[in-house]
């Protein structure tokens, strides 16, 4: 079903893969794939090693494009040089906090009308559904501040990253990284009937996650196989391809998508891509298409996926398993974490059903469910199935051939085109229920529960038929490929183009300096953050043995409605993984804050003022040079999602630096960076540090002016010891941002810069 070659793949002339022979010139191969080729073309200088992109256009939804202004704004901001769409997809059912999330809403639309950008109200579109049908285009580059950002069955190399990178691309700014590697997908046979393009992606993503094998690499998607999908197939096998770990990906073109392009108005953005004859790869990934099962991604992380019909054969040992993560997961608040009860009959019973967002809700898969659901009655007192079409245009359609009355009479209930669902603000089943759903993640508290709180539920994913099947068969755990005599009708989808030519509002080019920003009395100013000092005093806030998700440091639901509030949204995090953090934290911070006002001898906390006099002693320095913060380590930070408020917040608490065995994305690295936060690497086990210990770090400001990455970190309460750290591959730039103290400062010195006359470097 699914092969991985970790060694130099080549494309003979028959287009097959193989091993790079002898002697086979590697590096002129690579020139030849399709990836290649695009980023070239993007790149602002001679150096393919080291790259600088510019994109052609800019994506960001409602939950972070609020932080990207106002650090663009902070920046000198004053038109948006490429389109720059703003989705309100993410919290528009949210009411908390009365009426900040409207207000953001108002606030988007307010710098649209005085940059120059495109404002997507909502409920129109979830922000990749719009993106692929108005934006992507073959040979294109698309940034977005949305880890799911993937256009690449469009042709569209799309990245996902933190908002600093995207506030850097709206200042005119280049997008700096080392050449990725490039790994073929060889796709060949095509799909069963009742397999879909979740099973796909889940065979994907449960192959290659855990090992790393696609980690901050391009997937580029080759192969007989790929003329076997449909366009819309192929966005759901590629949407998921960043729970792989991936950087981005890249799929041939052929008349499927010339013909996608057109429906949507925009012909002239096709032509054909392909890689060139003896393309190499840096690897290789083959899927016999016709060999997936229907798969199931098990509660808590999409790598932790099987076939159906592997669970089902092994029922009470794995849901055992899962059941006892999740009760290591909620720890002892409330009741124990309940899921065998799930068991009965010996079948496995789900309570909730939903099909949403960039992943599930495309026409073609809420087609295949009324398909399979024609003549059901979904019971009151069971389990129940909501639908989030992609977009308004999916919607019309669906209403306008039948599909979403069908749907309507069997018992389904369709919503408005949000990511809610997915993004754990709508839809948060009840404590210790099972949800299956085709969205994209399905972490901890991914569904809105909250176990530190003692409300615990747990979510699988699933493809939409599979889920339908499930859903048809009264929640009994079915896969698609179970039913017999289902008819799959495969309705053409009909594109309107007049719903976004009358409800989106395109400004590009269009901006007026004069238009006011309208702030609702949430949006709240980034505080001061100073210069980083020549050595660092870190009390370690939070300790951690296993992975931290980016969903863990800044939660999703209520909690990201205060996304404009940096003191506010900083009050959560890692509140559902640890809630002493906070706490713990600002302490930390207020010392520093008296140390800097009023001096030393300020310092109420009797410990930190006795390490920092000999520190100070010891290291000859004056009492400025020495800086007082927090660190939190573990085995691995930062999987999942692109949003910068996991980092800016550990920076508005008083953090500056993280120390882990690796960090899952470079997308949160980059996170860090910006918010000139220390991104410490080591390879020695952490697992002595505990909570409240003191690590410094001596001499880092010099270390970064001197282009020194390898450093060596201090212990210096308990057993004292010294940990070989280093800071990885830093661009000049980063080194910057990083003496700044933040993006933010680093800009406000150019301009000073600028301003004073003084010749100004990139």
């Amino acid at each position: 079903m699914i092969r991985l070659l970790d060694c130099p793949v080549v494309l003979g002339t028959q287009g097959c893969p193989a091993p790079a022979p002898a002697g086979f010139d590697v590096e002129q191969g690579r020139e030849k794939t399709m990836a290649y080729v695009i980023l070239k073309a993007h790149n602002q200088w001679d150096d393919m090693e080291n790259l600088r992109l510019k994109f052609d256009a800019l994506v960001s939804p409602d939950n972070n494009y609020v932080s990207i202004l106002q650090t663009a704004r902070a920046s000198g901001i004053e038109k948006f040089p490429v389109p720059y769409v703003l989705s309100n997809c993410h919290n528009t059912l949210c009411a908390v906090g009365g009426t900040i999330n409207e207000d953001d809403h108002v606030f988007g639309l307010s710098n649209v009308k005085r940059y120059g950008g495109i404002f997507v109200p909502p409920y129109r579109a979830v922000l990749h559904q719009y993106m692929r049908e108005m934006m992507a285009g073959c040979g294109k580059m698309i940034l977005g501040s949305d880890s799911h950002t993937r256009y690449g069955a469009l042709g569209t190399l799309g990245i996902g990253e933190g908002g600093g990178e995207v506030a850097k691309q709206l200042l005119g700014r280049t997008y700096d990284l080392k050449r990725p590697p490039v790994i073929a997908v060889w796709l060949e046979g095509s799909p069963k009937p009742g397999v879909g393009p979740m099973d796909v992606a889940l065979t994907l993503v449960g192959a290659t996650f855990a090992n790393g094998f696609n980690k901050n690499k391009i997937l580029e998607f080759v192969g007989p196989g790929v003329g076997s999908l449909s366009v819309e197939y192929r966005m759901g096998i590629d949407v998921m391809t960043t729970e792989s770990a991936a950087l981005s990906s890249i799929w041939t073109t052929d008349g499927a998508v010339e013909s996608y392009l057109k429906m949507h108005g925009r012909g002239g953005e096709y032509r054909p891509l392909a890689p060139g004859e003896g393309a190499c790869y840096d690897g290789l990934i083959e899927i016999d298409l016709s060999a997936v099962e229907c798969m199931i991604a098990l509660p808590f992380h999409p790598s932790r996926a099987l076939p159906i019909r592997e669970l089902k054969e092994n029922l009470d040992e794995i849901v055992a398993q899962v059941e006892a993560e999740g009760q290591r997961i909620k720890g002892e608040a409330g009741e124990p974490f309940r899921l065998a009860d799930k068991i009965r009959d010996g079948e496995l019973v789900v309570d909730q059903a939903l099909v949403s967002g960039c992943s599930g809700g495309m026409f073609e898969n809420i087609a295949a469910m009324a398909d399979i659901l024609d003549g059901c009655a979904i019971s009151g007192n069971g389990i129940s199935l909501g639908v989030n079409p992609a977009s308004v245009p999916l919607m019309a359609d669906l209403m306008d051939q039948g599909i979403a009355g069908r749907l309507a009479v069997s018992g389904a209930t369709l919503r408005p085109a949000i990511c809610g669902p997915c993004f754990g603000v709508t839809d948060v089943p009840a404590n210790n229920q099972l949800s299956i759903r085709h969205v994209t993640r399905n972490y901890p508290n991914r569904d809105g529960s909250k176990p530190g709180q003692g409300q615990m539920a747990a979510v699988a994913l699933m493809d939409a038929r599979s889920i339908a099947a499930t859903v048809r068969n009264g929640g009994r755990l079915t896969a698609a490929t179970e039913l017999d005599q289902v008819h799959y009708s495969s309705p053409e989808y009909h594109f309107n183009p007049a719903i976004y030519k009358g409800q989106v509002y395109d400004n590009f080019g269009g901006g007026n300096p004069a238009e006011p920003l309208v702030m609702g009395p949430n949006i709240g100013e980034w505080p001061e953050m100073a210069p980083l000092a020549e050595h660092l005093l870190l009390k370690v806030a939070g300790a951690y043995d296993s992975s931290v998700t980016t969903d863990e440091l800044v939660p999703s639901g209520e909690a990201s409605s205060y996304r404009s509030n940096p003191e506010k949204l900083a009050g959560y995090t890692l509140i559902s993984r640890d809630p002493g953090y906070v706490g713990r934290a600002r302490e930390v911070r207020a010392q520093e804050r008296l140390r800097r006002e009023m001096g030393l001898a300020a310092v109420t906390d009797q410990e930190a003022g006795t390490i920092l006099r000999r520190l100070q002693a010891e290291l000859g320095c004056e009492e400025g040079g020495i800086a007082l913060g927090s660190i939190i380590t573990g085995p691995q930070i930062g999987d999942g999602s692109s949003r910068e408020q996991a980092a800016s917040s550990q920076k508005v608490l008083g953090g500056l630096a993280d120390l882990a065995g690796e960090y899952a994305t470079k997308r949160y690295r980059s996170n860090l960076i910006n918010w000139g936060i220390l991104p410490l690497v080591t390879a020695e086990s952490l697992e002595d540090i505990r909570v409240g210990d003191y690590l410094l770090v001596p001499g880092i400001r010099s270390a970064l002016k001197e282009g020194r990455s390898d450093l060596r970190v201090r212990r210096v309460t308990g057993v004292q010891r010294e940990i070989s750290c280093t800071l990885g591959q830093l661009t000049e730039e980063e080194r910057k941002i990083l003496l700044s103290g933040c993006l933010i400062n680093y800009y406000a010195q150019e301009r000073r810069t600028m301003d004073g006359g003084e010749e100004h470097e990139r």
